[in-house]
């Protein structure tokens, strides 16, 4: 990946997949470090942002680097009228490295073809959200001991959830097989569904969130994003359409876990998180050690 962005998951190979992974397992085991020394990494979040960015944060400052930047567009010459392409061109003579996120689909890649600097896209629209996609594959394989041949369960917003669309394009290349749970609203887009037809994997679609959770190796739950909907109203319609709770756990595999890219608002209840099969908070500490390693394979640091 040496300075390569990472606009998406589509972006790296298999190999490179579990590369990344299995660095981000040596930082877990010394996760203080002095290899960003000499780098200085721009975070400029254009929209709001909790873990990911206090995660990139953390990374950077463990491993020894500087960060420059903004946590909202308000706090940038944006607000002022300047474009996308001179504010990353004069952020770049500025940093080694850019982090960015972003409302509009497709700036990430745009940023990166103007760049000088590598561009680490931190979630673009409803499109990707490729860092947090390789936590969560590290967090699988800690759970599950392996990628491969697994059966997870994609529960909420799948029409403009970025995380599920980048999860279900990085857990093809490992023979998944999928469930999509969802109101009507909020399906799967077609052309994921079609993408999978043409790996030859097996997906099943269901409106029921009680049902088949004992076939889960994975329930991967997401909350329905106020933010990407015009429409109140057909927000309010379906954002408590579903809810997981702790007696639903009961028949599932000893070995499920519960992930979360969270926020949660209320999809998952409070009773859940004393479960051991809840793993979404220490999902999101995985987020520190997998940023470390995707920086790190950029900037050929390890």
């Amino acid at each position: 990946m040496k300075n390569k962005s990472l606009v998406g998951i589509n972006n790296l190979s298999k190999e490179e997949i579990i590369k990344i992974l299995d660095l981000a397992g040596e930082f877990e085991k010394n996760p203080i470090q002095n290899i960003l020394s000499k780098t200085v990494v721009a975070s400029l979040f254009f929209e709001p942002s909790t873990r990911t960015r206090l995660s990139f944060e953390s990374a950077i400052n463990r491993l020894g680097g500087r960060v420059i930047g903004f946590s909202e567009a308000s706090n940038s010459s944006i607000s002022k009228g300047e474009s996308l392409k001179d504010t990353i061109l004069t952020v770049a003579s500025y940093s080694d490295l850019i982090v960015m996120r972003h409302p509009i689909e497709g700036s990430a890649r745009y940023a990166s073809e103007v760049s000088p600097v590598p561009i680490i896209n931190a979630g673009d629209g409803a499109n990707q959200h490729p860092t947090q996609t390789l936590l969560d594959l590290f967090s699988i394989r800690k759970t599950q001991g392996t990628l491969e041949g697994l059966n997870i369960f994609l529960v909420g917003d799948l029409k403009y959830g970025r995380t599920v669309h980048s999860l279900l394009m990085a857990m093809s290349q490992f023979g998944a097989s999928f469930t999509f749970v969802s109101p009507q609203e909020l399906k799967m887009p077609i052309e994921y569904k079609m993408y999978l037809d043409s790996m030859g994997l097996k997906y099943t679609e269901q409106t029921e969130l009680n049902q088949n959770l004992d076939k889960a190796d994975i329930i991967y739950m997401t909350r329905v994003q106020r933010e990407r909907f015009s429409d109140p109203l057909e927000y309010e319609k379906v954002k408590n359409v579903y809810v997981l709770r702790n007696k639903m756990l009961d028949d599932t595999k000893s070995t499920m876990r519960v992930l979360h890219p969270l926020p949660r608002v209320n999809e998952i209840h409070t009773d859940v998180d004393s479960n051991p099969k809840a793993y979404y908070f220490t999902q999101a500490l995985n987020g520190v050690y997998t940023r470390m390693a995707i920086m790190a394979s950029i900037l050929d640091l390890k």
